[in-house]
């Protein structure tokens, strides 16, 4: 007789055909989809299907002939609420170019024109040419709740391919984008609203720049100074630091102050200043200083040894003694210490000084003439009269041919020592 099956082995075996069931209806959509990638990857290699398949290309839009341009930079930096002009201080210019050539392009049509923000890093690959829809990405629009980011005259119509911006300026900083800097854009107004109905013209955009806070720029160092600028315009020089304060405890409150002590008691200035100013910081402090320009003012300081003639800045450019003029490469060791000492009473004396009338010193106006003068060396003999005086000293006589010997460049010309001291004199 045939064993029959027992109860536990009809329910494992029924167990394991469930099993296998589940398990081949799970595999079924990974097979399908092996089968289909297979399938239309071999199609895809057969001539007919890709012949099928081809479709014409699209040929690249023309590079455009002409483009727009910035005559001349912004002036940095750049604050808030500022007007935004080039460096000479002039309004800024947008010309039309040749895109080859770079030769400015006059239309006999006009052209109107729209400045927009745009982050300081687009294009984010540096490359020069752009499509209008990649440009319009890197427009920077205004934070939520605040004011137009750019403002003033943003539309503008340019005739014969030339515009300038006469007001402009940023409503916010640049801080809160992700490169922290701000260009300015400019671009043709397309058709389809109004603009130019030629061929496209590429648009121009500026370097990347930072935009302040307008509360910086009461900070702003000035370039050059002007005489009648607070010290701290002055580099190295912050406001209300501890540099500016020392300089106004001793009555260095301006900038023509500072450069008047800076020529005549270079040494005094540096101790005023103290360690805390290192050489480094001293040298872009003075340098900055001397870049500012003197007005066209001569005073004159006159005793009764000698006459002298200075600049707003105390600049020598005259020396009278005996009632002569004397070229200042042509004054001997004594007439040199003579004239150092009328400098230091000049200055202290500097705030009564009387300005002296034009005068001319070989066919130019004295005010003109510079410290190093250019001249032919004449030997001009010193008159027996002429008497030196020293304060606090005895009246001493210095022998007339004591004229300290300067070499003869090729070029007939002579150079005057002034490294810092009213003279130098060599021995």
């Amino acid at each position: 007789m045939r064993r029959l099956p027992s109860f536990s082995t009809v329910i494992r075996e029924a167990m394991m055909q469930r099993n296998m069931q589940t398990l081949f209806r799970l595999l079924e959509p990974l097979f399908r989809r092996v089968v289909q990638e297979e399938l239309q990857a071999g199609l895809m290699q057969s001539p007919r299907y890709m012949e099928r398949s081809r479709s014409p290309q699209t040929p690249p839009s023309p590079r455009p002939a002409l483009k727009l341009a910035f005559r001349t930079p912004p002036h940095l930096p750049i604050f808030t609420g500022s007007k935004i002009e080039d460096d000479a201080g002039n309004p800024l210019e947008i010309i039309l170019v040749d895109v080859e050539t770079g030769a400015h392009v006059a239309l006999p049509q006009a052209v109107r024109v729209e400045l927009v923000p745009l982050f300081g890093d687009f294009p984010p690959d540096g490359r020069e040419d752009w499509g209008p829809e990649e440009f319009q990405k890197g427009v920077v629009k205004e934070r939520e709740g605040k004011r137009p980011l750019l403002t003033g005259e943003v539309a503008l119509t340019m005739r014969d391919g030339r515009v300038t911006v006469s007001e402009l300026q940023f409503t916010d900083n640049s801080s809160w984008v992700r490169c922290r800097k701000f260009r300015i854009g400019v671009r043709a107004v397309p058709v389809s609203v109004g603009g130019f109905d030629g061929a496209r013209i590429q648009e121009a955009m500026t370097e990347p720049f930072v935009v302040r806070d307008h509360r910086g720029e009461l900070y702003r160092k000035h370039y050059p100074p002007v005489l009648g600028d607070d010290v701290w315009r002055l580099e190295k020089i912050g406001k209300e630091g501890a540099f500016h304060r020392k300089l106004r405890q001793h009555k260095v409150v301006t900038v023509q102050e500072f450069v008047r002590m800076l020529v005549v008691k270079p040494d005094e200035l540096r101790r005023i200043l103290g360690e805390g100013m290192t050489d480094r910081m001293w040298e872009v402090t003075t340098n900055h200083a001397k870049t500012c320009v003197p007005d066209e003012k001569v005073y004159v300081y006159a005793t009764p040894h000698g006459t002298i003639y200075v600049n707003s800045v105390f600049n020598l450019v005259k020396v009278e003694i005996g009632g002569m003029e004397w070229p200042l490469q042509q004054l001997n060791r004594g007439q040199a210490v003579l004239v150092q000492q009328l400098m230091l009473e000049a200055y202290e004396l500097r705030h009564s000084l009387q300005e002296a009338e034009a005068f001319m010193i070989h066919g130019h106006p004295a005010n003109n003439v510079p410290l190093l003068q250019n001249a032919a060396h004449v030997t001009v003999p010193a008159p027996a009269e002429t008497q030196l005086w020293y304060q606090n000293t005895p009246e001493i006589e210095f022998p007339v041919d004591d004229v300290v010997p300067l070499p003869q460049p090729n070029n007939n010309n002579f150079g005057y020592q002034w490294p810092g001291q009213v003279f130098h004199m060599p021995g």
